[in-house]
C-alpha cells in the first residue's frame, strides 16, 4: 500500500512538474499532411520537419483508426474519439453515419475548437484547410478564423503564415492535401511522393519562420501528424504503410530528440492538446495525452 501511495505521489509530482513546463507554450500549432505515411519519414528529404524531430518527440509509428481513410481518421484527430462514438465512418463523410454519441451546443460531437472556446472563452483560434472535406468535421461557429484553401496547398501555407504572424491565435490549425494528392495520382513509395514530400516540407517551413517573425518561437509548441498512409495509389486498407502515421511534436516542455515508444492513436493528439492547453477533456473522448513527450 505504501509502495502505491509514493508511486502515484511521484507521478502526480512529475505531471504537475511537466504542467508547469508546458504552461510556458501561450501558441499551439498542429499542423496535418494528408496521406502522409509513417513510413515515408525515414528516408523523406525534409529538413524542416527532421529539425523538429531534434528538438522534440516523434515516432513514425503513431496508429490512425480503421478504415484508413480522410473524413473518419481527421474526425478522430480533432474530436479525441473513435468512429464508434463520432460516427465519421467514411472517407468523405459530411455527416455521420452513426448517430454521434453525444452533441455539443454547436451540434456536433465535441471537438477539440469547442472544447478551447466553452473553456477558454478568449482564446483567438484559426483554421486553414486545404481539402473541402475538412468543413464538415469541426464547430465554425467556435472558431476566429476560418480559410478554406479549396485544395491549394501553396496558399494555406502562405495564408496560415500571415494568420500567425499578425494574429497570433492560441490554438491553429493547418490542413495540406498533400501528399495524398500525390499518393492517388502517382503512388506511394515512388520518386514522386517523395518529391512531393519535399514541397510539404517548404510549406512547413514558412509556417516555422512565420512564428519566427512573429517572435513566439519560445512559446509555440508545434504538433505534425496525418490521418493515413497508403499503399499504392490508395488507402483504406489494413497494411502498416496505409495505418501507421507520423507523430512530431516540439516547443517549450517537450523532450528534445526523443523517439517515442508509447503507444500513439490518432484521437490521442485532441488528448494531448487539450492537457497541454489545461483544459477537462469531454468524457466521451477516448484519448488520452501522450504523456511521454513532456520534459521532467
Amino acid at each position: 500500500m505504501k509502495s502505491y501511495l509514493r508511486t502515484t505521489l511521484l507521478l502526480l509530482c512529475l505531471s504537475v512538474v511537466a504542467q508547469a513546463q508546458v504552461k510556458k507554450a501561450k501558441h499551439i500549432i498542429l499542423i496535418g499532411c494528408d496521406g502522409f505515411g509513417g513510413y515515408a519519414l525515414a528516408d523523406a528529404n525534409m529538413p524542416n520537419l527532421k529539425a523538429l524531430m531534434r528538438n522534440g518527440s516523434w515516432t513514425a509509428e503513431a496508429r490512425c483508426v480503421l478504415p484508413s481513410s480522410s473524413a473518419v481518421n481527421w474526425a478522430s484527430l480533432l474530436m479525441g474519439a473513435g468512429p464508434t462514438e463520432h460516427g465519421y465512418t467514411e472517407w468523405n463523410s459530411k455527416v455521420p453515419e452513426i448517430p454521434s454519441v453525444t452533441k455539443t451546443a454547436y451540434g456536433l460531437f465535441p471537438g477539440i475548437f469547442s472544447v478551447i472556446r466553452d473553456q477558454k472563452k478568449q482564446a483567438k483560434t484559426a483554421i486553414v484547410y486545404s481539402w473541402n472535406g475538412i468543413g464538415y468535421l469541426f464547430e465554425k461557429e467556435a472558431v476566429n478564423i476560418v480559410v478554406n484553401g479549396k485544395e491549394q496547398d501553396d496558399f494555406c501555407a502562405d495564408t496560415a503564415a500571415s494568420v500567425i504572424k499578425n494574429e497570433k491565435p492560441f490554438f491553429t490549425f493547418v490542413h495540406f492535401d498533400e501528399p495524398d494528392g500525390t499518393g492517388h495520382s502517382i503512388g506511394h513509395r515512388t520518386p514522386a511522393y517523395y518529391k512531393q514530400l519535399e514541397l510539404v516540407d517548404q510549406r512547413i517551413g514558412r509556417i516555422l519562420k512565420a512564428v519566427q517573425d512573429a517572435g513566439i518561437a519560445d512559446e509555440t509548441i508545434v504538433l505534425i501528424t496525418a490521418d493515413h498512409g497508403g499503399t499504392g495509389k490508395g488507402h483504406g486498407g489494413k497494411t502498416l504503410d496505409e495505418v501507421q502515421i507520423p507523430w512530431i511534436i516540439a516547443g517549450p516542455g517537450i523532450r528534445k530528440n526523443h523517439h517515442i515508444k508509447d503507444v500513439i492513436i490518432t484521437y490521442d493528439t485532441a488528448a494531448t492538446l487539450a492537457w497541454i492547453m489545461g483544459l477537462d477533456q469531454p468524457q466521451s473522448w477516448r484519448g488520452k495525452p501522450v504523456s511521454e513527450v513532456f520534459a521532467k
